[in-house]
């Protein structure tokens, strides 16, 4: 069974099968996709920014430097659809793996040149694994020395 097959499957893949309007999704944004099921068609920044926890300011900052997409209404309004959703909580959930800016618009500049750069892309995604494991490397070391000193100082260290 293949990637697409795999997504099939999902509860969120079977959302966008619900949409026909929309464009499909890249499966590399919907695997990791954690919208309510009953997301609006469209939302307005300050929707995106309560539903992300991303400031409105961060949302036009992604638009602005070419992360993501946004329609605007009629009215000039930003309209966030699914697929700049999904983006921007692929987006965020890179930013809060410590992933720079730079690495994650090479990382959609890359998705967007097609298949033949997947192997780029797990090149990017290898490397970036390795710093995440290097910083919890150090992250479980300074824990211990902080629980060493709690009990060195009477109290008790965390399980």
């Amino acid at each position: 069974m293949n990637a697409t097959e795999l997504l099939a499957t999902d509860r969120r893949a079977a959302i966008a099968a619900h949409r026909p309007e929309l464009e499909p999704i890249d499966p590399d944004l919907l695997c990791l996709l954690e919208l309510p099921d009953d997301l609006p068609e469209h939302l307005s920044i300050a929707e995106a920014s309560e539903l992300t926890g991303l400031t409105a300011h961060t949302l036009r900052y992604y638009e602005r430097i070419g992360l993501v997409d946004v329609r605007r209404d009629a009215a000039g309004y930003r309209s966030y659809d699914l697929r700049a959703m999904a983006r921007i909580v692929f987006i965020s959930r890179l930013r809060a793996s410590g992933m720079p800016i730079g690495t994650i618009s090479h990382y959609l500049e890359l998705v967007l040149e097609g298949d033949h750069t997947a192997p780029q892309r797990l090149t990017l995604m290898q490397e970036h694994r390795d710093r995440i494991q290097r910083q919890l490397r150090d992250l479980q070391l300074a824990l211990a020395v902080t629980d060493y000193k709690i009990t060195l100082y009477g109290g008790t260290a965390a399980p």
